[in-house]
Parts: C-alpha cells; sequence; structure tokens
C-alpha cells in the first residue's frame, strides 16, 4: 500500500496488543499514528493534535472504556470514521455498531481479535476511496408552507404513487401499496416528510387518504379491464381511526367505483397501537366488517407487543426492513425473521417482507420460507399510468417466453 495521508489513533489499554496495532498501521503506509491507553488520555490527545481520520477502539479497558470515549466524541467532529477492534461477542459488538451511527460517526469496520493486517488494509483502502467526510450536523428540513400544502391538495398535486408486492416464488403481483407524492408544477417531487407532518397538523390526512383512494381506485378500475386484479394497500395513522366517519365515507367511495372492500388493505404503524382507544378498535372492526385487510406496518421497529397483535383484528404482518438489510451479517436478524413467519403462520397471518433489494436477499428469504415481500429489487413506487403500463409490459414479456 502506499503511503497513506492518514492521523489515526489507536485506543487500547494492552500495552502488547497497542504495539502491535501500531507497528501494522505504520507498515500499512499511515503517515501519523497516535496511541492512549484509555478514554481520557486519548481525549487529551485530541484536545492537543486535532481531529484524526479514524479512530481504531478497543472497547473494554480500565478507566475510561471505548463506550465512554465514542459517546464524548459522537457531536465533536473530532474522529471521522471508527473501527472497533474488540474481544466482545459478536452481539456486543453489534450493538456497539448501532451505537455508533445514532452518535453520528461512521463505522468503517469491526476486525475483532487478534488484529490481522488483511482486513485492517482492506478498511484503509475503503477509507481512502471512498474519502469519506466527517460527520455533518443534521440540518432541520423545511417543512412546506400550510398554504402551499392546502394549495397541492386542492389542485390534486398530491398523487398516489404505487410500489408492487409480489410472490417471491413466481413474480407475480400480489398487490401494491398505495404512496403519497406531491407532483409540484415547478419544484418536481418533493419529498413526503415534508408535507405530511403539515398534513397531519392541519387535520387533512383524511382528506388526502379519501384522495388518494379515488385516485387508487381508478387504476384499480384500469387494471381490472385489463386482466389484472391488485389489492391496493394504503397508510393509516392510528389518529384518523378516531374519525367515526370514516368507513361510511370509505363505502360511498367504493359504491361509486363498484369495488369492494376486500380489494383494499389498510397498512398501520404497530408504535401507535399500542394503546388504541375503544374508538379505534371500533374502526378497525368496522374495516373487517367491510372486507378490508388490516396489515401492521413497520413490524419489529417499535417495541412490539405480543398480546395486542393477539387483541387487534390484524391478518397481515409487514416486517420492518431492517431486519432484510442486516440478514447476511447479523444471524439474529435469520432468527427473527423465521420467528416471524412462524408467528404469522400460527396466528393465520399474511407475513410481507420489506425492503428485498437483491436476488441474494430474494433467495435467502424463500430458503427461510417467505413467500411474499416488496422492495426495489423488484419494483420501485411508480405513477398510476406508469404501473399500468409495466403490468402490460411484464404480461407481454410472459407471452412471449411461452
Amino acid at each position: 500500500m502506499p503511503n497513506l495521508p492518514l492521523r489515526i489513533l489507536v485506543l487500547e489499554d494492552h500495552a502488547f496488543q497497542r504495539s502491535v496495532a501500531v507497528n501494522l498501521l505504520q507498515r500499512l503506509g499511515c503517515q501519523q499514528v497516535l496511541e492512549a491507553s484509555d478514554g481520557a488520555q486519548a481525549l487529551a490527545l485530541l484536545d492537543e493534535v486535532g481531529a484524526v481520520d479514524i479512530a481504531l477502539c478497543d472497547l473494554q479497558m480500565e478507566g475510561m472504556d471505548g463506550l465512554a470515549f465514542l459517546q464524548r466524541v459522537g457531536a465533536s467532529g473530532q474522529v471521522r470514521s471508527v473501527i472497533i477492534c474488540s474481544a466482545l461477542s459478536a452481539d456486543l459488538r453489534r450493538a456497539v455498531h448501532q451505537m455508533v451511527a445514532l452518535l453520528g460517526l461512521n463505522l468503517l469496520g469491526d476486525v475483532g481479535k487478534p488484529l490481522h493486517v488483511e482486513g485492517l488494509a482492506e478498511l484503509l483502502d475503503t477509507f481512502v476511496n471512498r474519502q469519506i467526510s466527517p460527520p455533518q450536523p443534521l440540518r432541520a428540513m423545511t417543512l412546506a408552507s400550510e398554504t402551499a400544502v392546502r394549495h397541492a391538495l386542492a389542485k390534486g398535486q398530491l398523487q398516489a404513487w404505487y410500489q408492487p408486492k409480489f410472490d417471491l416464488q413466481n413474480g407475480e403481483v400480489r398487490g401494491v401499496e398505495v404512496l403519497c407524492r406531491w407532483q409540484h408544477p415547478t419544484r418536481g417531487l418533493i419529498s413526503p416528510a415534508l408535507f405530511l407532518p403539515v398534513l397531519e397538523r392541519c387535520g387533512l390526512l383524511d382528506e388526502m387518504l379519501l384522495a388518494q383512494i379515488d385516485q387508487a381506485l381508478h387504476v384499480q378500475r384500469s387494471a381490472r379491464a385489463q386482466g389484472f386484479v391488485l389489492n391496493m394497500a394504503f397508510n393509516l395513522q392510528t389518529v384518523q381511526l378516531a374519525n367515526a366517519q370514516l368507513t361510511s365515507t370509505l363505502k360511498s367511495l367504493l359504491a361509486e367505483h363498484t369495488s369492494s372492500g376486500s380489494s383494499l388493505t389498510f397498512e398501520l404503524t404497530e408504535s401507535g397501537l399500542l394503546e388504541a382507544p375503544a374508538t379505534s378498535l371500533e374502526t378497525l372492526v368496522r374495516l373487517r366488517m367491510m372486507g378490508c385487510r388490516l396489515s401492521i406496518d413497520d413490524f419489529g421497529a417499535g417495541f412490539s407487543s405480543l398480546q395486542r397483535l393477539c387483541q387487534l383484528p390484524f391478518n397481515e404482518i409487514k416486517l420492518d426492513a431492517d431486519f432484510i438489510r442486516n440478514l447476511a451479517h447479523e444471524p439474529r436478524c435469520r432468527a427473527a425473521i423465521s420467528s416471524t413467519l412462524a408467528l404469522g403462520e400460527a396466528l393465520g397471518m399474511n407475513v410481507v417482507i420489506e425492503g428485498i433489494e437483491t436476488a441474494a436477499q430474494r433467495r435467502e428469504l424463500l430458503a427461510l420460507g417467505c413467500t411474499q415481500g416488496q422492495g426495489y429489487w423488484y419494483a420501485r413506487p411508480m405513477a398510476g399510468a406508469d404501473l399500468l403500463n409495466w403490468l402490460q409490459r411484464r404480461n407481454h414479456g410472459k407471452g412471449t417466453d411461452e
């Protein structure tokens, strides 16, 4: 490896292991290698010499340990990236990975112990090639104004977009999730994060939902005319369950489009359902009585309550995308997915895995027994006309293959 213009801090309380790490880094061409035997000494060193590119950090040590050191430097900008070097068990190190991310630090890697020159060299090479920037303080998002959002809703600029759910075994479309996108006439697509909070604050979530359902039912009818039966899934906030008129208005919309409740699914996040009042439960029951499906969304992302899962009338579980994202390198995620699939089967509930992005992930999920999924590997969200064209192209492609 060529000479590397890197400043690296080795935080290790064991003198021999610290010496090994320093020598390895110097052999790999690092220009400046600093060392400290505990967190307090490391902090003093940083105050004296300034920021470092990488901290090679042990976790368990006498005095201020690595955890306390990471907490202290998290918001300081004195450490650009972190490499964990610890003999702690894998599950504890995985928890530290999460901690590093929450502190706003960049985790370059985890080399464990004893140190191996190949793994260390690969991480240094990654750092140099990516030219990792120091973590920047999060900037507050500028929400759209209430006037602009009301205007967008009135002018039909808040449009329904569709992301397919699919059968992992044969690739058939099982339905679509309906998402809201703001198609601004001059600014293009605006992130939902900039207008959904405004809709909620102004009490406009129901108006937006009904507009989405109306648009989606038009698309559903067009798809049905082309031979495609699509279940439409909508995100529903817990606060909306308190609207006593929701189900009656929905019935009118379905009648207008000659559609049935069984063609709709409503997805609710689990975090808002832990203390659902009686009025909310009534709405959930009425939706099921209409034939609608109820899906508990982002399952496992919050503090899951199995008791509430059994009490509430859900018939689908959508497992949070973090489980599949970490499947390859976190054994516990595999166990969590398997357990959720078994739980769904025992409760008579479908399980849909979110966030599938690669063919390898699909194969892994099939091996675990998963049959339904959603994610960019299959299709990204698209406008209604694009969805209809996409369905036709897929259908024609199959006809050609046959």
